[in-house]
């Protein structure tokens, strides 16, 4: 059995024992307001309620890259996370983009290329340390491990991971500060061993009725030996959740590249649901 494969046994092996212990637990008589991982790149301290399941996706997700001499194009058909709340300080969560578009023009030489196929998997693990429920300030830690279960051209073929911090603070005049610093251990562009990559994001987020605007800033520091690459974005999302359904978010969101190393541009559309 492969590493993938035995990696992908033993998350759902862990889903099943931890949906049969939180049914041994006492489900809070009312949930908590949904809270998302959606829109911009932000992740937040915040779990599913202990015994529910959420689906956060983006519905269409494209990228324009016009870095290293090429033209790259890259479209996601939906890209599903499934969460579900083991306690209420703690949930599992898997992602995996059925469906990835890569479409690519060599300015130079004016060859194009085009890769389909599925994108690789992650599977995450949220514990809420502060503000589960509620507070000033909420903090997490998010190990994440990836499965290299998309292609050449869509993925990079090794398994890697890291380890989220998300914090989140409240602002006075109903604002709010979101921090998501990120430590990742990522292959060698050489393929000879591996290296960190340090990921940081500020973001501010108001509500104005059932609409919830938020602005970031995202930079990502990559310390390949081949040579660093730094990238920075500027990030705007809008999120909805209606007034009658509390368990409904739709959103979207656009992402602006702030150098040449960076893709210029990322726009998406997606929607979250809570069972």
């Amino acid at each position: 059995m492969s590493n993938t494969r035995r990696a992908l046994w033993i998350f759902a092996l862990a889903i099943v024992c931890a949906a049969r212990a939180s049914q041994a637990q006492e489900t809070p008589a009312k949930l908590r307001d949904l809270c998302t991982d959606r829109p911009t790149k932000s992740t937040g301290p915040c779990t599913v309620d202990a015994g529910h399941f959420q689906i956060e996706s983006d519905l269409f997700n494209a990228t324009r890259d016009r870095t290293g001499g090429l033209n790259t194009e890259t479209y996601l058909f939906t890209n599903p996370t499934l969460k579900y709340g083991v306690t209420p300080t703690l949930d599992l969560e898997a992602s995996f983009a059925p469906f990835v578009e890569v479409k690519t023009r060599d300015r130079a030489t004016d060859l194009k290329t085009e890769t389909t196929g599925v994108g690789d998997l992650y599977l995450r693990a949220k514990l809420n340390l502060a503000g589960g429920d509620g507070g000033a300030v909420g903090f997490a830690l998010v190990p994440y491990l990836k499965l290299p279960t998309a292609r050449a051209g869509i993925g990079d073929g090794v398994v890697e991971g890291g380890l989220l911090a998300p914090i989140s603070a409240a602002l006075p005049a109903n604002f709010a500060l979101s921090l998501s610093p990120e430590v990742d251990l990522l292959k060698n562009q050489a393929d000879d061993g591996r290296h960190a990559n340090l990921i940081n994001l500020i973001g501010i987020s108001h509500p104005a009725g059932p609409l919830t605007l938020a602005a970031e800033f995202w930079s990502d520091v990559n310390f390949d030996p081949a040579g660093t690459i730094t990238q920075y974005t500027a990030d705007i999302g809008l999120s909805w959740i209606p007034a009658k359904q509390p368990n409904l978010q739709l959103d979207g969101g656009v992402n602006f590249g702030l150098n040449r190393v960076t893709p210029g541009l990322q726009a998406y559309v997606g929607v979250s649901r809570r069972f």
